[in-house]
């Protein structure tokens, strides 16, 4: 065997003992604490994955009570805006289909967005 060809057959079986990254496919089962379920094989739970910015909830409450006039009077006291927390970004929910990508050696697993169909 010449010595490229050993070169080459150890860098393979290097690359596949290390694990590589692969890109998966999962559904949320739960969302407190999170868990996915990868291709109804195995599941990962919160411990096991990275979930970017981008797909964690955030909402703000802008309610507020402020005297305003709408017809030249002397003015009411009023609510401004709704009392319900107005959502800014939602997380990730039972049912949403998401892609990831396994860091290599497969201990974490990167939530990269959300699929829609």
């Amino acid at each position: 065997m010449a010595m490229i060809d050993l070169i080459k057959e150890i860098a393979i079986a290097s690359v596949n003992a290390g694990d590589p990254t692969a890109i998966m496919y999962g559904s949320v089962i739960a969302d407190s604490p999170l868990e996915i379920n990868i291709d109804q094989r195995f599941t990962l739970d919160v411990d096991l994955l990275e979930v970017p910015e981008s797909l964690t909830h955030y909402e703000i409450n802008l309610h507020h009570n402020h005297k305003y006039t709408d017809d030249g009077s002397e003015g009411t006291t009023g609510f401004a805006l709704p009392e319900e927390p107005i959502v800014i970004r939602r997380g990730l929910e039972v049912g949403d289909r998401v892609i990831l990508v396994r860091v290599q050696g497969g201990q974490k697993y990167v939530v990269l967005d959300r699929l829609v169909d």
